[in-house]
């Protein structure tokens, strides 16, 4: 199953970071939160990626080419110029980098990958950490045979809310500034269908196509308990790396 990762976000909130690289390059413990994330879905076996690159993309790339070369030994034949590499550090992952616009929103980036993806897939933000267990979400999904599963979570106010009748969403508001409640964590699990809910480039994955997906009841919650953390601002990025920094860090399940 392929797992989208939308990284092209200018993160404005993060722009002591993010003026110089793509949000989902802000390191953590030196490494990118970019890699903190694939390590949790490959962690549960989940090794094939989409990432939907957008604002500084070309940095996301040259991480993924000079990571390879990095962790290999390089064998070069100078008559030849064949250049063969080993390793046994190199990640067993699958990552197709796919340029889905420099302003193109969350539901616009999705859209623009309509051609590669023709069955059920995961997706999730660039910038956000957890100890969500991807098996029991996935078993999850299929069970209810609906169209969209996202992992609710509850953090600060800031976030806004859902309300639900069961576990369907009977509500989405996203970014709400009252009110306390569960929110949207990101961690998604879509089936195809979910395209015919995205309109273009300016499309907001969080807003018509969510919200419409719930007045259909195609939209179900996997109640997550456990740690949640988003990377907005440079307090969070602090918060993450003192975690980890403190070999406390709830999403090191690798």
């Amino acid at each position: 199953m392929k797992t989208v990762i939308l990284c092209g976000g200018m993160g404005t909130r993060l722009r002591e970071e993010t003026e110089y690289k793509p949000k989902p390059m802000v390191e953590i413990g030196g490494k990118p939160i970019l890699w903190h994330i694939m390590n949790i879905y490959r962690t549960f076996g989940y090794r094939d990626f989409t990432l939907a690159l957008g604002y500084k993309g070309e940095m996301i790339k040259e991480y993924f080419i000079n990571y390879y070369h990095h962790q290999s030994n390089l064998n070069i034949d100078l008559k030849t110029g064949k250049v063969t590499a080993e390793s046994s550090n190199i990640k067993d992952w699958k990552i197709d980098l796919v340029d889905t616009g420099e302003k193109s929103m969350t539901g616009g980036r999705l859209g623009r990958l309509r051609n590669k993806i023709t069955d059920t897939f995961m997706l999730t933000y660039g910038d956000g950490l957890s100890d969500v267990n991807i098996e029991e979400l996935v078993k999850f999904h299929k069970s209810h045979k609906k169209i969209a599963t996202v992992t609710a979570v509850r953090p600060s106010a800031r976030f806004g809310c859902m309300n639900f009748e069961g576990n369907k969403v009977a509500d989405f508001k996203e970014k709400s500034q009252t009110g306390e409640g569960w929110v949207n964590g990101g961690f998604f699990v879509f089936e195809p269908q979910v395209f015919e809910y995205l309109k273009g480039d300016s499309t907001i994955l969080e807003q018509d196509p969510l919200e419409n997906l719930a007045k259909e009841g195609q939209l179900m919650a996997y109640k997550h308990q456990g740690f949640w953390h988003c990377m907005d601002t440079i307090r969070d990025r602090n918060v993450l790396e003192g975690l980890w920094q403190g070999q406390e860090a709830p999403w090191k399940i690798w």
